[in-house]
């Protein structure tokens, strides 16, 4: 991790989007820019929240530990997106990390300078507001689906979210470009067992394989394995 004299555009994130334009010069005074190694981690589980992260460009999962040997992959950061809020609140650390899987450049605000952008640009507060009842909604249905619905279910569910998400790629395959390991914490599940319900779904003709990525064939059956 280190800091980058490269400038952002003041608009990729969300808070350079939707803030108030008189504030950018703010923005632009109080923002740093690292440069993340792929594989290389953001902030960890446990550590004091001393700010907030945008994600100006690349690709970031967000972990937690599932037991001593395991992790649950909660969501994919993309381009725009914030990182770190979840530290929010009466006790002011990271319950959850943030790991880079792609070489990845970020904007990093100092948490007094974030706290005092969101008394000052109500847009961005509604926005944000939004944005964590719609996490809190995805993560709930994620904790249902991980104690009720099949690993093959999951799958579809994962695959149908992020093809809407993050689109396809120039082959047609879902524009996400993660390891089956990452795949398999994500819905909770071994490595072998993904590879195993993968192939299946290779052969039911619901998905292709095409080396890493994957390309989805069958929407409607995927969409009733992801219902059921």
């Amino acid at each position: 991790m280190r800091k980058d004299k490269y400038a952002c555009d003041l608009a990729t994130c969300a808070l350079c989007k939707e803030c108030l334009p008189e504030w950018l010069p703010a923005v632009a005074a109080q923002k740093q820019n690292i440069r993340i190694k792929k594989g290389e981690l953001i902030f960890r589980e446990g550590e004091p929240v001393e700010g907030i992260w945008f994600l100006h460009k690349g690709l970031v999962k967000v972990h937690k530990h599932w037991d001593e040997e395991k992790e649950l992959i909660l969501r994919f950061a993309k381009d725009g997106q914030i990182l770190g809020h979840r530290g929010l609140g009466g006790e002011l650390t990271y319950p959850v990390s943030a790991t880079a899987i792609d070489d990845t450049i970020l904007c990093y605000f100092p948490l007094d300078f974030f706290l005092q952008s969101l008394k000052v640009n109500s847009q961005y507060l509604y926005n944000l507001l939004l944005f964590f009842a719609d996490e809190l909604k995805q993560s709930e249905k994620r904790m249902r689906n991980l104690a009720h619905m099949p690993v093959k279910g999951r799958m579809a569910s994962a695959l149908l979210r992020w093809e809407l998400q993050f689109g396809k790629d120039e082959s047609g395959c879902v524009n996400l470009p993660i390891s089956r390991q990452d795949f398999a914490a994500y819905v909770g599940t071994s490595y072998e067992t993904l590879f195993r319900l993968l192939n299946e779904l290779a052969d039911e003709q619901q998905i292709k394989i095409n080396g890493k990525g994957i390309q989805l064939l069958n929407h409607a059956s995927l969409s009733i394995l992801a219902k059921n």
